[in-house]
């Protein structure tokens, strides 16, 4: 099986040993307790997890700055998106030990125990410079710039022992899974080659179609669909209607053991090119060989162009960097002429016309109005799904 990155054995930072993990809960009802902003909650699920392999917790300053220009850490490990504890607490201490409170679960549980290694100010040019290079703007329209600017000027760094993984295991008990978890379940069904497919929204005939094209020209044994479970900008569809209806075309449309259907905790950068990078990085630890990156991956609104997901890859990642590889695709529809879905870019001659094309705002409102889309553009047992959804709204 592919190794994880940085390093030859997936290192998760979930305390696994009961008693280990029970002693350190008690340690923390004495410790300071800090509670966490949702981005650095997400950010200890995913250490937890295993995804952000080698990291051993929160980077300091002089990271996030090396990762931000250059896609590095300051001793050289490629990364491509500083992982941080920003706050706004003032108080805390080098060298202390504190409790990381939960901010997404009642009662705010104690998530994780941190070593503090430093507490640095974080002026606001460098905020900046951090948000222009991962974001490639610093329009406060935008959702990313807009949440990492208002995370606090505070950052703690320092090593992290995860006691539990939030509100994901409860909320998505067939779906959530960590890093170690998909790799012994890759291992399990014996697939070597493996793709991955990255979703925050529903799947509709073209997300469908372009699975069953990368496998088939990968000669792959399965497909890893990954689903985003964490928060997301307002008007996104929740997960567990995005999770019903990914399983309701897994199942029908799928043979089996081709598909797992899998999520992840984390809450959405909407950092287009530099966050497809990251996506790679995690998905090589939970074992996968490949990565489809399609037009606008993790994009939002006009920010990046169609294709800067994938061209940063070529131009911004060493080679070497990675053991996963990508695989590029267009923007994929439905062909009224060949009656089927294609990559725009393998039909020169089509014109618009020639494509099932509908708008997000068009779809909504369809689906709002309790019309189903067109079969060729959504299967009828997914837009039932969606359909009840935006009626209950």
């Amino acid at each position: 099986m592919i190794k994880p990155h940085g390093s030859d054995e997936l290192q998760a930072l979930y305390v696994a040993d009961d008693a280990r993990r029970e002693a350190l809960l008690k340690e923390a009802e004495q410790l300071p307790s800090l509670l966490l902003n949702s981005a650095a909650a997400a950010n200890a699920v995913m250490l937890g997890a295993g995804y952000f392999n080698p990291l051993k917790g929160y980077m300091n300053l002089a990271d996030s700055l090396s990762v931000a220009e250059k896609l590095q850490t300051s001793k050289g490990l490629f990364w491509p998106v500083p992982i941080v504890n920003l706050t706004e607490a003032t108080d805390i201490q080098p060298g202390s030990r504190i409790a990381l409170r939960d901010p997404n679960v009642d009662g705010h549980p104690v998530l994780a125990v941190m070593q503090v290694e430093a507490a640095e100010h974080v002026g606001d040019e460098q905020i900046d410079f951090i948000a222009e290079k991962v974001f490639r703007t610093l329009d406060p329209s935008h959702p990313g710039v807009a949440t990492f600017k208002s995370l606090g000027r505070t950052l703690l760094s320092g090593p992290i022992e995860v006691l539990n993984f939030s509100y994901f295991p409860g909320e998505f008990p067939d779906t959530f899974r960590t890093a170690v978890d998909i790799r012994a379940e890759i291992a399990s069904r014996g697939w070597n080659k493996v793709v991955a497919f990255q979703t925050r929204n529903p799947m509709h005939r073209a997300h469908e179609e372009l699975c069953r094209m990368a496998m088939e020209d990968l000669d792959a044994d399965g497909i890893l669909i990954h689903m985003l479970l964490g928060k997301l900008k307002p008007g996104d569809i929740p997960a567990d209607v995005r999770d019903a209806s990914i399983r309701k075309m897994v199942d029908v449309y799928f043979p089996p053991n081709t598909v797992m259907v899998t999520g992840y905790g984390f809450d959405m950068l909407y950092a287009g090119p530099r966050e497809a990078v990251l996506h790679a990085v995690f998905r090589q630890n939970c074992g996968c060989t490949h990565l489809i990156v399609g037009r606008d991956h993790a994009g939002v609104g006009d920010y990046y162009g169609g294709f800067d997901a994938q061209t940063i890859f070529d131009e911004e990642v060493p080679a070497g960097s990675l053991q996963l590889e990508i695989y590029r695709a267009d923007h994929t529809a439905y062909s009224k002429k060949l009656d089927r879905v294609v990559m725009m870019r393998d039909a020169p001659d089509h014109s618009p016309e020639d494509f099932v094309l509908l708008s997000g705002t068009k779809v909504r409102e369809m689906l709002g109005n309790g019309i189903a889309p067109p079969p060729e553009f959504s299967r009828p047992e997914v837009a039932k799904i969606l359909m009840d959804y935006y009626q209950s709204l």
